[in-house]
């Protein structure tokens, strides 16, 4: 399974969708959309060469749980799932997708909680928030030994040079203007 790599356009509003097929970028994340749009979001992006990666948790529509992921499966076709829930990734593993878990760090207390569930899980790879503390994506990395994308309140070319140089594999983000950064 491959995990991405660079800069994850992740797509929130669909003007946006047109642009990120247009970039160099081998990967897409759907943040948000219907699920009576997923589909046809998804040929699209498999046209144009590239990996679709959907955050399962913000599609409207689709329910957590075997019969929505035997859904996504059979009818969307995606590569790969991003979500917080345990039981999603291990779906997503179940199925051969590329599983990657989203964790939050706010605190201490979560950072704790989440390894538990990193481990527990064993997702491909995991994208952490806010991606902006470089020393808590090499400790992620370092604890979990897995892949790690960072995302969230990234804005500038310098934290993704921060985030990449604290050992981050990729960086998503729906800041346009960071999608064509190498």
């Amino acid at each position: 399974m491959n995990i991405p790599t660079g800069v994850l356009p992740a797509i929130r509003k669909m003007k946006d969708f047109e642009r990120a097929l247009e970039t160099s970028n081998e990967s897409i994340v759907f943040l948000e959309t219907r699920l009576s749009q997923l589909k046809s979001l998804v040929d699209y992006t498999k046209r144009a060469n590239k990996k679709a990666l959907i955050h399962f948790d913000l599609i409207q529509g689709l329910k957590a749980d075997e019969y929505g992921m035997e859904f996504l499966i059979r009818e969307v076709k995606p590569d790969g799932i991003l979500s917080t829930r345990g039981n999603v990734i291990s779906m997503a593993k179940k199925h051969k997708l590329l599983a990657i878990q989203r964790i939050f760090l706010l605190d201490s207390i979560a950072l704790e909680h989440n390894l538990k569930l990193i481990k527990r899980f064993q997702p491909d790879c995991v994208e952490v928030l806010p991606g902006l503390v470089p020393s808590m994506v090499e400790h992620i990395r370092t604890e979990t030994n897995l892949p790690v994308i960072a995302g969230g309140l990234i804005k500038q070319e310098e934290e993704v040079n921060a985030a990449m140089n604290a050992g981050a594999v990729a960086v998503s983000t729906s800041n346009r203007a960071l999608w064509s950064f190498k």
